[in-house]
């Protein structure tokens, strides 16, 4: 049994086709069909629940009220204030998204797309830049800059501070990116690893496969709901992040 062979076909990105645009090229893959469910699921079947009036809704519905309003009152507004709650609707969004994302890979012939370094890295560039320009916006382009360095920081330290508060801004996005791939990833080998232990000890004897089966059964199931759990802890401390990123950069002080 070839186990690296196993994890590549589950665990990495599987284009299909690729469509030429210009000088690049565009891959139509699994982790992008992904994205693109989510999506749909954002735009058409969220509003609907939203704007419906059926009873048969009203519990999605008040989950989504009360996901929304958390946000907005334990993350949002505490972290970045009162002028937070105008970036509420991008929050929810970017929670909800990454959610989803997480979920979808535990569906049957799913696949998590926040287990692609790629997509992550896009995510966290979006940080990125809602860091920079909430930064620049409240304080001006020269004052942003300028508040990098904390105050009290004796001038001759300036040289070198503020080359590595500039580092700091990318090091953020970058922890932001490998933390959600790593742990969207991890549980994925895991559960895969544990079903390959019924092959592997099966090789050896149809006695050993039986042995060795409940125990490994019994493993993925419990990852399983460690991954549910994870799906969605990621979702809620990327969103967390963000806010605090986004926060320090409005409010220096």
């Amino acid at each position: 049994m070839d186990l690296k062979a196993i994890l590549e076909h589950h665990v990495v990105d599987q284009i299909w086709a690729r469509i030429p645009v210009g000088p690049v090229s565009l891959p139509l893959s699994k982790h992008l069909l992904m994205m693109g469910i989510v999506s749909l699921i954002l735009l058409v079947l969220f509003p609907v629940i939203i704007r419906s009036r059926s009873a048969a809704l009203a519990p999605l519905r008040s989950m989504i009220e009360i996901v929304v309003l958390f946000l907005r009152d334990e993350v949002v507004v505490p972290n970045m204030g009162h002028k937070g709650a105008a970036f509420t609707g991008y929050f929810a969004t970017l929670f909800f998204f990454i959610l989803l994302m997480n979920l979808i890979g535990l569906v049957p012939y799913g696949a998590t797309a926040t287990g692609n370094l790629a997509v992550t890295a896009g995510l966290a560039l979006t940080t990125f830049f809602l860091v920079n320009f909430s930064g620049i916006k409240n304080q001006g382009f020269f004052g942003y800059f300028a508040h990098l360095v904390p105050k009290g920081v004796p001038w001759w330290l300036y040289p070198l501070m503020f080359p590595i508060e500039l580092m700091g801004l990318l090091i953020k996005t970058f922890a932001l990116c490998i933390r959600l791939f790593a742990n969207m990833i991890a549980g994925h080998i895991v559960i895969l690893v544990f079903i390959c232990f019924i092959f592997i000890f099966g090789a050896f004897g149809t006695a050993f496969g039986l042995l060795v089966a409940p125990i490994s059964v019994g493993l993925v199931l419990f990852t399983l709901l460690l991954e549910l759990l994870v799906a969605f802890l990621q979702a809620y401390i990327f969103v967390t992040l963000t806010a605090i990123f986004t926060g320090a950069a409005m409010h220096p002080h």
